[in-house]
């Protein structure tokens, strides 16, 4: 199944918002300690840079990769921005994943699941596998799906009963750097409790003047994965020594815990 055929929203006015408002969060120094420690290193799913650039601007050796070509276009318009030389970035989609060399590292941040498509996430580790040296590292995170209120209440089957929902009249609209205005707005088309799937889709408005000068619509499609899910999926596709950290801390998670991180280990080449 091709690249294409995975439904993901970041493109266009979203690819922007992103690279405008998406800037910061503990993920950046928890996954940090793992590219120093082990380069080089592939920010695998790196959007438009939020991980990548402040790497780089340390001086580690880290590639990015990811399925929107638009993200990375942000990415590179960032690094240049804040004096970077060009880094080198992949549009590629995970389970389609192929680059001229491999990793001591892999992390995978806020992207697991999505695109819909459970035998396309298997793939992904898969490849991401056959990209790390021996004894490499993958670390990767996963938000619990009861996390998620939002969409953990249409598990239940009268509750699906409300959907496809219709979008708020007013989105969470914000101020660019250059004076104009983008907005979001999002709706739940679909959940499947059986297949773990949801369906979402994304309303992008940008505003110049108070006039809404242009219109986006994106869907995406995401896999809700349990965290033993994820260990039997890791195991399955040849990673050893699973480990489980509560997002983003030094100690294990618990089930009050939204996000999971799993650090996993390729063998060792004996001898």
């Amino acid at each position: 199944m091709s690249a294409s055929a995975a439904q993901t929203w970041h493109h266009g006015l979203v690819a922007r918002w992103w690279a405008e408002f998406n800037l910061d969060g503990p993920e950046i120094e928890f996954f940090r300690s793992f590219v120093e420690s082990g380069q080089p290193a592939l920010d695998a799913a790196c959007g438009s840079g939020r991980l990548l650039v402040p790497y780089l601007h340390a001086g580690i050796d880290v590639d990015g990769c990811d399925i929107s070509p638009d993200m990375l276009a942000r990415a590179r318009e960032r690094a240049t921005r804040e004096g970077l030389d060009p880094p080198n970035l992949y549009a590629q989609a995970l389970h389609e994943l192929q680059l001229p060399r491999r990793f001591r590292t892999v992390i995978v941040c806020g992207a697991f699941g999505l695109g819909g498509e459970r035998d396309h996430d298997l793939e992904a580790l898969r490849r991401l596998f056959e990209h790390l040296e021996p004894g490499g590292t993958l670390v990767l995170d996963n938000q619990a799906p009861f996390a998620q209120p939002g969409l953990w209440r249409y598990w239940v089957k009268d509750e699906r009963q409300e959907l496809p929902r219709e979008y708020r009249d007013e989105g969470d609209r914000r101020v660019t750097g250059d004076g104009s205005e983008l907005e979001l707005r999002s709706r739940i088309l679909e959940v499947d409790p059986l297949a773990q799937r949801c369906v979402i889709q994304m309303r992008a408005g940008l505003w110049e003047d108070g006039q809404l000068v242009g219109e986006e619509e994106h869907t995406l499609a995401m896999t809700l994965y349990f965290t033993h899910e994820i260990v039997l999926m890791l195991e399955r596709t040849g990673f050893v020594d699973i480990e489980l950290r509560a997002g983003y801390e030094d100690r294990m998670p618990t089930s009050d815990d939204d996000f999971v991180v799993f650090i996993a280990k390729k063998p060792s080449v004996a001898g």
